[in-house]
């Protein structure tokens, strides 16, 4: 099961937990009660938890491609966020 991660400096990363969250609450199983928090797609999961001045974003999918789209997916929705410019470094 191939996994990835970022850490993304952030001055406040539970609030950018809470618009990523919104943005996926129709679509995807969002479960908020966990820690870190996960959000379950069709084609894999992702995590995100909080830590002092950065937010920690873990990627996993059942194989290579649909690693790369979910990736894909979290990356277009991280660069999508309010008031927030991120450079974006997946590790595998």
């Amino acid at each position: 099961m191939p996994i990835s991660r970022a850490e993304l400096p952030a001055e406040d990363a539970a609030s950018l937990i809470d618009q990523l969250c919104e943005r996926w609450a129709d679509a995807e199983a969002v479960d908020r009660t966990s820690d870190p928090v996960r959000i379950d797609f069709a084609n894999g999961s992702c995590y995100l938890q909080a830590q002092p001045d950065k937010l920690l974003v873990v990627v996993e999918a059942v194989d290579d491609e649909t690693h790369d789209q979910l990736e894909g997916e979290v990356d277009a929705a991280l660069e999508a966020l309010k008031g927030v410019s991120l450079d974006i470094v997946w590790e595998a």
